[in-house]
């Protein structure tokens, strides 16, 4: 069950990247593709820790973008910020 809820809990956030390469502007797109690589990236540390606890997603998501963050514009980092707020919405 826990197994079942991580993955319907990943398919949710899936559909917030796939909204915003089909129906965002350029800035969604990039912050899309920005954090799409993270967020697989910490999805497969998980499965890997078999820790299928949805609630260490996007923590961990935040801990490598910060990790990041200086590679970033500020208004980059703002675009990602409003990403992220987008996948913290579709969380719940």
């Amino acid at each position: 069950m826990a197994e079942q809820s991580f993955s319907q809990f990943i398919q949710r956030l899936e559909l917030v990247f796939d909204d915003a390469v089909v129906n965002g502007d350029d800035d969604e797109l990039f912050a899309s593709g920005y954090l799409r690589g993270h967020f697989d990236l910490v999805v497969a540390q998980l499965e890997l820790q078999q820790q299928h606890d949805p609630a260490a997603v996007l923590p961990g998501v935040r801990e490598a973008v910060d990790e990041t963050r200086h590679e970033l514009s500020p208004a980059d980092q703002q675009h990602i910020a409003n990403m992220i707020a987008r996948l913290e919405a579709a969380a719940v």
